[in-house]
């Protein structure tokens, strides 16, 4: 009888929970087609809905409050897999993808756009996350390798760095500007999580100020 339990519980824990992500444009249009294609998905696979997240917004817009809401359920993680119904449903730019893919890795939650036929559940899935990675490594060899040869050539013109000497603000910048995660790019430059806070928190402030002006 214990046997039983065990095993049922067991069970139990495998199945996944999905986060169903889905939006359209504009409030006249209906994300019913997206939710049904996506449920009748998880209901193949035999997971399990957590909630479905519908926004009525356009892909730009950054103030999406249900994809807020994902990504707080992302960091909190209730969540095992996000599936969405293509990739501009949920991602802004090629930036934005890697960026949240690279977040989502983290945080061991896997991803699956229907419709692009790509599934991170799966090795060959797993295998194109690795492929994107190393891409992304190789951007980011290449704006250090371009930062530090800038501010190389800025030092041998006897030009004074500033705050580049007690933290690489330039590479900082760039790194997130490809959208690397904090903890990548503290890895990156060599420099601790606080640090890069520190200069994104400036950075993103610079940039208020100067559309306010």
């Amino acid at each position: 009888m214990m046997c039983s339990v065990i095993v049922i519980f067991m069970e139990r824990r495998q199945i996944k929970a999905v986060a169903i992500y889905v939006r359209v444009s504009t409030q006249d249009q209906s994300c019913q087609l997206q939710k049904r294609e996506l449920e009748e998905y998880v209901a193949i696979k035999g997971w399990e809905i957590f909630k479905v997240y519908e926004d009525k917004k356009t892909g730009t817009n950054g103030k999406r409050e249900m994809l807020k809401q994902l990504m707080d359920d992302v960091n909190n993680k209730k969540i095992d897999i996000v599936l969405c119904w293509k990739l501009d449903r949920l991602f802004r730019s090629l930036k934005d993808l890697l960026a949240t893919l690279h977040e989502f890795s983290e945080k061991n939650i896997e991803f699956v756009s229907l419709k692009d036929q790509i599934d991170l559940t799966t090795s060959s899935g797993r295998l194109m996350m690795q492929i994107l990675g190393a891409f992304a490594e190789f951007e980011a060899s290449i704006i250090r390798s371009r930062v530090m040869a800038g501010l190389e050539n800025a030092k041998a013109q006897g030009k004074k760095l500033g705050r580049a000497k007690t933290r690489p603000s330039e590479l900082i910048r760039s790194l997130y500007e490809a959208g690397h995660s904090y903890r990548k790019i503290a890895s990156l430059a060599g420099v601790s999580l606080g640090t890069v806070a520190t200069e994104i928190k400036e950075m993103k402030c610079s940039e208020k100020g100067n559309s306010e002006q």
